[in-house]
């Protein structure tokens, strides 16, 4: 029960630090700044698809379905996190 409620916890911080990493990622590559979009894409793609194989690979209805909701919660309230963090000026 308490490894459960574990893995959605770390579910939904994965989804918040994933999605944070995505919005970081669009700013790059509107910025045209290649390495960082490279990178910030690369860690967005392996933490979503270590999460949902993990999902996947434990699966149970119940369960595998809660935990998708709890990461897609998680990456909802890092694209707010993301929206409100500002954006640096340079001068």
């Amino acid at each position: 029960m308490f490894l459960d409620i574990a893995k959605l916890v770390i579910y939904f911080f994965v989804g918040v630090v994933q999605d944070f990493f995505f919005t970081l990622n669009s700013r790059y590559v509107a910025e045209h700044k290649i390495l960082p979009a490279v990178a910030f894409s690369f860690l967005t793609i392996l933490m979503s698809m270590l999460v949902l194989y993990n999902i996947l690979s434990d699966i149970n209805s119940e369960k595998s379905i809660l935990a998708i909701v709890i990461y897609s919660l998680g990456i909802a309230t890092g694209t707010y996190v993301a929206m409100k963090v500002p954006k640096s000026k340079k001068k």
